[in-house]
């Protein structure tokens, strides 16, 4: 009983600390002020714009995303935004190219079973129209090296020149957005080039997954203006002259029975890698291209402090989604409402406050709608890697996608500001606000690296990408139990429109936290740094 009291005390001290750091926060009158002309009903009119049949879904390269640009290019304006594109624009150009693969074939020796067509799929390869490659195979367990955590998938073994089997998944110990880094593709596929592979098949240890993510209506890349792959989620490197995606099937034929044993081995945290003897596969197949243009919007508002007006704080939502697709209940324009003309319509709302103050913060702040999320965080990726602001002027980004404005906001998450400093911002603009601040309600979505902030974090800039919590008004505190069959309902689907759930006010008080998030740290003098001996402090 006495441990049990004491660790209620323990708790009930820390979460005191907590409200006291919150409640420090001293707000002018003119900030506070500015932040109460967000306007519920302005984000409405913002999404139901957006999202309106006649914008045909905003898809990267058509006249319904150029709609959305001119629109919130227009609104920005209106808003007393400075243009930050490129030679004094609001765009910068990104050249999304369509790859489509055909012609494939996979030709494997030494397997336990035959080898199946339907358990795999081989991606296009953006930069080399024809690949023939041959090479011999070693499994290389989940495909991670992360000596620092404890675990290194390629100690003892030498994959140059080879190509490496993985499993889909991550150690147990792992943290929820760690694990969601190291399992993500393009952090295999770096991770494989760096140790000399030439081919990566990354293969499901899940028997129940039955379908691969379709590749044959294209997978999307960003070229530079030289017409080199200057971003890709699928491609590396010419060195890695293959990605194959596979189901259980094909990791059962290499691995036979003892596939369940080693997939138990490396959830408990022990690497198991080893040479394939005589496991070799010949890969060959073709790609053909169709490139298009699109834009990332860029604005400024600029800072009052002679010298931090040259640092600045990002707030990036995407402006695109999926155009017109396939038909569902009679419906085949994806609006993309909730997903994420909603994010939009809060940053206008963050502007809309800059607008209203009479003084601005000592950093700049950048607004930045970017293209080609739903393709694979491409214009984010773009803008992080090549700013039309110095790169490295950028200490921060706040992202919003798909907020969720489904329910009052009574708590949130913050995905990625455990990782840094910008946790005591959070913490600090959720107390303002009076919202609790959660850990992830969940964490098996992997939603860290799922959007557009991963972008500038794995270039090494803090960032974070506030979501819903748990917290519900009728107390029972299950809102992602709530959320779970909307989403289900809703999420890239063609009934995300404007008729479907939505709390407006909501809305504006997510517009409102994110914009004070940014705004305590473009006041603040120090710059926002990540934890000490963080994952993410390396990727610089």
């Amino acid at each position: 009983m006495l441990k049990i009291k004491l660790t209620f005390l323990t708790f009930a001290i820390s979460a005191f600390a907590q409200i006291t750091c919150a409640q420090q926060v001293k707000l002018s009158k003119d900030v506070a002020n500015a932040m109460n002309t967000v306007d519920s009903a302005e984000i409405k009119a913002d999404i139901k714009y957006l999202a309106d049949d006649k914008l045909l879904g905003r898809m990267p390269g058509t006249p319904g995303y150029r709609a959305a640009v001119d629109y919130v290019v227009d609104r920005l304006i209106g808003l007393k935004v400075l243009p930050a594109g490129e030679k004094g624009t609001w765009l910068q150009t990104v050249r999304l190219r369509k790859a489509i693969v055909h012609n494939t074939s996979l030709i494997a020796a030494g397997t336990v079973l035959p080898v199946r067509p339907a358990d795999y799929v081989i991606y296009p390869n953006p930069s080399v129209p024809k690949i023939e490659s041959v090479g011999k195979v070693v499994f290389a367990g989940y495909g991670i090296s992360q000596p620092a955590l404890g675990y290194d998938d390629y100690a003892g073994i030498d994959v140059k020149g080879k190509v490496i089997l993985v499993m889909r998944g991550t150690p147990d110990k792992f943290s929820s957005s760690v694990k969601a880094h190291v399992a993500n593709t393009t952090t295999i596929l770096k991770t494989a080039a760096k140790h000399g592979a030439i081919g990566v098949i990354m293969a499901s240890a899940d028997s129940a997954v039955r379908t691969l993510t379709p590749v044959n209506r294209g997978v999307y890349s960003v070229m530079d203006d030289q017409g080199k792959v200057a971003l890709s989620r699928s491609y590396y490197s010419d060195q890695i002259q293959f990605f194959i995606s596979a189901k259980y099937g094909l990791l059962k034929s290499f691995l036979g029975d003892e596939v369940q044993s080693i997939a138990k081995q490396l959830k408990d945290g022990t690497p198991h890698s080893f040479v394939m003897e005589n496991a070799g596969v010949a890969v060959s197949y073709t790609s053909g291209y169709q490139d298009i243009v699109s834009y990332n919007i860029v604005g400024k508002i600029e800072g009052s402090d002679p010298k931090l007006k040259n640092q600045y704080v990002v707030h990036s939502a995407h402006l695109d989604h999926l155009g017109i697709g396939v038909p569902v209940r009679g419906d085949s324009i994806y609006n993309g409402a909730h997903d994420n003309a909603s994010g939009v319509a809060g940053l206008l709302g963050i502007a809309k406050v800059y607008a209203h103050m009479k003084v601005k913060p000592k950093r700049s702040v950048l607004i930045v709608m970017v293209t080609g999320e739903e393709m694979g965080d491409l214009g984010s990726g773009y803008f992080a890697l090549h700013p039309t602001i110095p790169a490295k002027s950028m200490v921060a980004d706040v992202n919003t996608d798909m907020p969720t404005i489904i329910a009052p906001l009574l708590s949130i998450t913050a995905l990625g500001a455990e990782h840094s400093s910008l946790a005591k911002q959070v913490d600090q603009a959720a107390g303002y606000l009076g919202i609790s601040v959660e850990p992830d309600p969940e964490p098996a979505q992997a939603r860290f690296t799922r959007s557009d902030q991963y972008s500038f974090v794995v270039n090494g800039i803090p960032a974070l990408h506030v979501k819903y919590g748990n917290k519900t008004a009728d107390g029972k505190n299950n809102l992602a139990e709530i959320v779970a069959p909307w989403r289900a309902k809703y999420y890239h689907k063609p009934q995300d429109d404007i008729n479907g759930i939505f709390d407006f006010g909501s809305g504006k008080k997510y517009a409102q936290l994110n914009f004070l998030i940014g705004y305590l740290v473009a006041q603040d003098v120090k710059k926002p740094v990540w934890n000490t001996g963080d994952i993410f402090s390396t990727q610089q």
